[in-house]
């Protein structure tokens, strides 16, 4: 089956992008081998993202409960759709939040944008599991609250950004058009074909719509950063287990309708994704499952049963 991952990410007013100097994706002078030399602080860091993620190493820890989403279900909170050169990058409005998730206090959600190869047949998510690349990844990209969406001052908070990522896979068979809250979003990428192009969303979708089949209470966290120069060190990761199903034709439609630059003579914009960084031992947890819980307590209590009668 063709797969497509989606995450959401950074970018924008407020962005998590550096100006410091120029990065891309696809030119070797610039691309992510470039980064950690022309980003010493922190693309060259030891906690960067993305990760391939190990699923059997995953530890279990109880205190990654259920999230708390705030205005998810509200049509009104996504604001506008950008071409950055780099990726496509939706603003939204105030007042969207997450809590819980085993986070240390609520986050405003500020953005989301994608990361993708070229179409369906040529994957392109940044995190991998089990060495898997998705087609795409959506990253919603969130400041704790006490900074009022200021992300140069999460920055500097190694968990002052929390990032929820979700990998996008193609529906199977010839369905075309669907999700209807992917199609809506799909259809304003003819406004924003070149580099700076910026669009106001009117259709009615929420944040829910564009997540709608995926279970939200299983993933994966670790402590990482942001996966664009300067690659700030300040990025607590979720990565979700189950993908968002998107239909081939609008996965398609990124690699085919964007460009890099200002005119459009220019590349197409494919393969919009950073490799991934070593683990350097960082630690994977995970849900810790009720049948784990109940193994340990079997076992816990066969034990205490066989010490009784070797007392008796």
């Amino acid at each position: 089956m063709n797969r497509l991952v989606v995450i959401i990410s950074i970018c924008f007013v407020p962005t998590a992008y550096s100006s410091e100097a120029d990065w891309c994706y696809n030119d070797p002078t610039c691309d992510d081998t470039t980064w950690p030399a022309n980003f010493t602080h922190f693309c060259n860091g030891s906690r960067q993202s993305p990760i391939n993620i190990v699923s059997a190493k995953a530890i279990g820890n109880v205190n990654l409960t259920s999230f708390n989403f705030t205005k998810y279900k509200d049509n009104s909170t996504i604001n506008s759709l950008n071409n950055t050169g780099e990726t496509v990058l939706v603003q939204l409005n105030s007042g969207v939040q997450i809590s819980g998730g085993g986070l240390s206090e609520i986050y405003d959600s500020m953005q989301f944008h994608l990361h993708w190869g070229n179409g369906t047949s040529v994957p392109g998510s940044e995190h991998t599991v089990d060495g898997t690349r998705y087609p795409m990844e959506m990253h919603i990209v969130n400041t704790k609250a006490k900074y009022n969406r200021n992300i140069t001052a999460a920055s500097a908070d190694s968990t002052g950004i929390a990032a929820l990522g979700f990998f996008i896979e193609a529906m199977p068979g010839n369905t075309t058009g669907s999700p209807a809250a992917w199609k809506a979003l799909t259809s304003y990428l003819d406004n924003i074909t070149l580099k700076a192009n910026s669009v106001n969303i009117t259709s009615g979708f929420s944040l829910d719509d564009l997540l709608k089949g995926v279970n939200r209470t299983k993933y994966y966290r670790y402590l990482g950063s942001l996966t664009t120069p300067n690659c700030s060190e300040a990025v607590v990761w979720t990565v979700f287990k189950e993908t968002i199903k998107v239909s081939k034709d609008l996965i398609n439609l990124f690699s085919t309708r964007l460009h890099i630059e200002h005119n459009a003579t220019s590349a197409l914009m494919t393969n919009v994704y950073r490799k991934t960084q070593a683990s350097n031992g960082r630690i994977v947890t995970t849900q810790a499952t009720v049948s784990g819980v109940s193994k340990t307590s079997f076992s816990l209590g066969l034990m205490a049963w066989m010490l009784l009668m070797l007392y008796c």
